[in-house]
């Protein structure tokens, strides 16, 4: 993921900024407990397609 465009990035939703997790290639906002899946090296930042995060997976990004 290119660090330039990880800095300009947020979270369509609340538009904090978004953690990278490289293992899952997903971007993560804390706020809404949300995972944003990178498909091809495409962020996909539709609420949509995001997946739940889980509360120990929230607890380990604080």
């Amino acid at each position: 993921m290119d660090k330039k465009l990880l800095d300009i990035l947020a979270c369509p939703l609340c538009k904090s900024p978004l953690k990278y997790d490289k293992a899952r290639a997903e971007l993560l906002c804390v706020v809404d407990h949300l995972a944003y899946p990178i498909r091809d090296d495409i962020p996909v930042m539709l609420e949509d397609e995001a997946r739940q995060l889980t509360e120990e997976e929230v607890k380990s990004l604080k």
